[in-house]
């Protein structure tokens, strides 16, 4: 199933069709999301994060979910779903299957490592990790998008890697790029002018956007206009848009979720699937819990007033990276 499809299914079926599940919190034992300490056991063998995976996974699926969202610097994320596709074959053939190249994950499944990812986009990371996500994911890879591209990475310049990546989509495989840093727009924008051949080469965009971090939300109107999916990340902001945050809740949110019903998160997912350029808004559950929750969103009806009130929580881009880029792995 192409990428395409789900566009499909997120337009035409109403609820969490528009919700898909990244394994970023659960192939590996530490990340940057805040309350992991109570989400997570304090041991997190492989073993572990693999049924965690697996239980998210499930529930995910019965719910509705039908894109699930890995990359290689997720630990053994890829290795997870993998695992999880093989045994259900039925669900198998339903789900839209994406991950991510540029980043490898070095933390030898340490929570204390001084380093836990490194970045490089090109061409030899590329066909390395390509092989290794082929060897994992196989034909069942429907997306392989390039990691957090900033306006001066060389994956939106390097033709010999554009060739590259072409070669890929022509074997059926659709070819994307996630976003990072507060640049974000200038790196979509930047993206959407690749082709190869006359023809784009980009057909999908994954960025962090949320009520903090609004920022590239022009740009990828353009590129839902230019025909390409949208799929954000990080719409709870690594959980300072959630319960987590405890007293950091940002006021306005509590507000409305306190009038509405909802959990701060559910409120948060809601206003991005507000957007009519949203194609797909990725829940990062580490619980079955929290992903109930989020997928609240998909019934929650916000009007322009409660929009309104929430719009004024975002802060400048800058201020934005710098908080998260201090945010510590645990």
């Amino acid at each position: 199933m192409g990428f395409g499809r789900l566009a499909e299914i997120a337009a035409s079926e109403a609820g969490t069709a528009r919700i898909g599940l990244g394994l970023a919190a659960v192939g590996r034992p530490a990340y940057i999301n805040l309350g992991r300490d109570r989400d997570l056991p304090a041991e997190r063998p492989v073993e572990v994060m693999r049924r965690r995976s697996h239980e998210l996974l499930d529930a995910a699926y019965a719910a509705g979910v039908r894109y699930l969202d890995a990359a290689r610097s997720y630990g053994r994320a890829e290795e997870f779903l993998a695992d999880w596709l093989r045994d259900r074959p039925d669900a198998a053939r339903h789900v839209v299957v994406g991950s991510k190249w540029g980043y490898t994950y070095v933390a030898d499944w340490r929570t204390d490592a001084e380093t836990h990812e490194v970045k490089d986009h090109g061409v030899e990371t590329f066909e390395r990790q390509r092989g290794l996500t082929d060897a994992l994911l196989g034909d069942r890879l429907d997306l392989y998008q390039i990691h957090s591209v900033t306006p001066e990475s060389p994956a939106l310049t390097d033709r010999e890697l554009h060739t590259r990546l072409a070669a890929l989509a022509a074997e059926g495989v659709t070819v994307g790029v996630s976003t990072s840093g507060p640049r974000q727009a200038e790196a979509i924008r930047a993206a959407l002018a690749v082709e190869v051949d006359g023809r784009p080469l980009f057909r999908t965009v994954q960025s962090t956007y949320n009520l903090l971090e609004p920022s590239a939300g022009a740009a990828l109107a353009e590129a839902h206009e230019a025909g390409r999916a949208v799929i954000i990340k990080e719409a709870v902001a690594n959980g300072r848009l959630t319960e987590a945050a405890a007293e950091r809740l940002p006021e306005p949110l509590r507000q409305v979720a306190e009038e509405t019903g909802a959990t701060p998160d559910a409120v948060a997912l809601a206003a991005v699937l507000h957007r009519p350029w949203v194609t797909v808004v990725l829940s990062g559950a580490a619980t079955t819990a929290q992903l109930r929750s989020n997928l609240a969103a998909a019934g929650l009806d916000l009007d322009e007033r409660r929009l309104a009130g929430l719009e004024r929580l975002a802060e400048p881009a800058e201020d934005y990276w710098r908080h998260r880029s201090q945010l510590p792995w645990a």
